[in-house]
Formats: structure tokens, sequence, C-alpha cells
């Protein structure tokens, strides 16, 4: 089995611990060392029986050694660490219950977690977060460091740029686009594009702030 190791050991990372013991429990594939974590207060730490072993940075000195995979849900942190690590192999981490046809295109670092639903001709960049339950419609495109947050439906034929959040329960109609580094407010509906560099909620979804 290949060497992982969870960037970010808070609850999110706990669920992602928990999506490698379910991928594992149908085929044998991960090694779960622990986790790495810029916060200190963890370090030496065991989590849901993981130990955090150090800064970010330890990934630099094993990245010859060892796959990651980064459960920050926040897009602009997760970009942010991710960028500082050159050189190291990323996991794409696919949840055994994830329903999903054989034309998505999936780009490195990715997580899909369980009770989600992925239809047909769907491109999705690196390092995007889908949360449980989450379903996206045919020919969509979601770019680099996306993150959906639980029970988000994106409907065909839509475009989320860079950066994007989806706040848990909300909804984009077929067609749309959003602009990147914005942020959709939970249970919002989505019936018109948004422009980057905004936050957006309600029902229909308005900006209410530039970010």
């Amino acid at each position: 089995m290949d060497k992982l190791v969870i960037i970010g050991a808070g609850g999110f990372g706990r669920e992602v611990a928990w999506l490698v013991e379910r991928i594992n429990k149908v085929r044998p594939t991960w090694e779960l060392l622990g986790f790495v974590d810029d916060d200190e207060k963890l370090h030496e730490c065991v989590i849901g029986g993981y130990p955090v072993l150090g800064h970010t940075g330890w990934l630099l000195e094993h990245k010859n050694e060892v796959f990651t995979v980064c459960a920050i849900g926040t897009s602009k942190i997760r970009e942010k660490v991710i960028r500082k690590l050159s050189g190291v192999n990323f996991a794409t981490l696919i949840d055994p219950d994830v329903i999903m046809s054989d034309r998505i295109k999936i780009g490195n670092g990715c997580i899909i977690c369980a009770g989600s639903i992925l239809t047909v001709d769907i491109t999705l960049g690196s390092h995007i977060i889908i949360n449980l339950d989450c379903t996206i419609g045919h020919d969509a495109i979601l770019h680099d460091f996306v993150t959906l947050y639980p029970s988000v439906n994106i409907s065909g034929n839509t475009v989320l740029h860079q950066k994007v959040e989806m706040g848990t329960g909300s909804q984009i109609i077929q067609g749309l686009a959003i602009g990147k580094d914005t942020i959709v407010g939970a249970g919002a509906v989505v019936v018109s594009e948004l422009p980057e560099k905004c936050t957006a909620v309600g029902i229909p979804a308005k900006s209410i702030k530039f970010n």
C-alpha cells in the first residue's frame, strides 16, 4: 500500500481519515501515517488513532516517500498551503459509495465524499473538495480549489471558477457561471450568474458584499 498523510487535523481531516478507512475496506490501498498541521498545539497529538506528524513542511522532507491530500475546507487557505508544497505527490480520494460515470475528468488532489453523484462529461480541476451528498450534472466544469460543502446541487452546463465555495445545501440552476473567489451562502439558490470575489446569499442568491 502507498503511504498517505492528510494535511489538516481538524474536523474535515478526521472525516477524510474515515474516507481512507472506507476505501481500504473495499480494497487495501493506503497506509495512513497520520496528519500534518501548522497548529503547533496539535503536534504530538493523536487524533482518531492517527498521530500529528508536524508542520506541513514535513511533507517537503518526505516528498519522495508519501502521498498527501489537503483536508482544509476553505478554498483560499487550501490553495495557499498547496502552493508551498512544490514537488509533493497528491492523491485523489473517492469514497466507494460515490456514483459516477466513466466520462469524468478529475485532476490531482481531489476529495469526493460519500453519497455524491456525478453524471456525465464533467470536468474537475485539481484540489477540489466535494463533500457529503452532493450532485453534479452533465457538462459541469469545476475549476481548481472549488469547495462544495454538504448537500450542494450543481446543475448541468455550469461553470464554477477557481476557489468558488458553495455553502451547505446551496444550488445553482443549469447553464450559469460563478466567478472566481465567490462564496455562495448555505441554502442559497443561484438563478443568475454571479461575479467574482463576492458573497451571495438568499433565494434567489444576491451579492451582499465583495471580498
